[in-house]
């Protein structure tokens, strides 16, 4: 019996009616870890001959769907991967269901209004509506903002491990944009904690002079970790600090009804 027989096991991990469709499984069981996978553990999980997972992973990395970790021991997610995945997010939220919760959000509470995602160490706007209002901050959706300064990405940050944290923004300088960016990783630990506690994150100027934030999760009928966003944006003359939480009733009813839009979707 070859290989390709093998990876047929229609009860396994990797099941699938063609090869291509074998490379897609493993693609998904990778994507799906929160860690780098090494090839022993792949081989643990699946049960294929080693032999045979690695001529897979090696196809997979050559198409830059994969990316092997220094030292060649562990993968994860390529760039290529991001870059479909932030497509297909983008194409669903500009021409799905989110569009439309998006746009009564921001009649709703009169302000620009967001839906973000954490992609390759940065925060991706999937979709915007901006305000009517003369005064606004412009930014469409591809953009994307730094995690450590922007209420989304402080949110984002807040649901990681310590260790995940640290590997994402640990590692090199936090660069100041304002007076009040948070730059000390004590103090952003204690301000992740916050986060957690009160199930919100506020930016107060922290990326951009005079915008202020508040964005919260979109929630998962499994449970597992929300990978959304909703957030409103305003300038700090229409949105005071004091006046965050009166934003919290709309923006966690337009979460709810983008996660359940997400788990009506074939």
């Amino acid at each position: 019996m070859d290989h390709a027989e093998l990876i047929q096991e229609p009860d396994g991990p990797l099941s699938g009616d063609t090869p291509a469709l074998r490379l897609f499984a493993l693609l998904e069981l990778i994507a799906a870890s929160d860690h780098q996978v090494s090839l022993p553990a792949l081989v643990a999980e699946t049960g294929l001959p080693k032999p045979t997972l690695h001529r897979m992973l090696q196809q997979l990395e050559s198409a830059g769907l994969l990316l092997r970790e220094p030292g060649g021991r562990s993968y994860t997610t390529g760039a290529r991967l991001h870059r479909l995945a932030e497509r297909l997010l983008l194409n669903d939220s500009r021409n799905g269901g989110r569009h439309v919760i998006l746009r009564h959000l921001v009649d709703e509470l009169g302000e620009s209004c967001n839906i973000t995602t954490l992609s390759r160490g940065e925060v991706v706007y999937l979709d915007r509506v901006e305000t009517p209002e003369p005064l606004r901050f412009y930014l469409r959706p591809g953009s994307r903002v730094p995690v450590h300064c922007t209420a989304t990405g402080k949110l984002f940050l807040a649901q990681m491990s310590a260790q995940q944290r640290h590997k994402l923004i640990g590692h090199a300088p936090l660069k100041r944009y304002t007076d009040t960016t948070i730059t000390d990783l004590d103090a952003l630990e204690v301000e992740f904690e916050r986060i957690s506690a009160q199930g919100y994150a506020v930016d107060d100027e922290e990326y951009l002079p005079g915008l202020v934030c508040v964005a919260v999760t979109v929630p998962r009928a499994d449970g597992s970790p929300p990978v959304l966003a909703v957030a409103v944006q305003a300038p700090v003359m229409r949105l005071s600090l004091d006046d965050v939480t009166t934003t919290l009733p709309a923006l966690r009813s337009a979460a709810e009804a983008i996660g359940r839009h997400g788990e009506e979707q074939p």
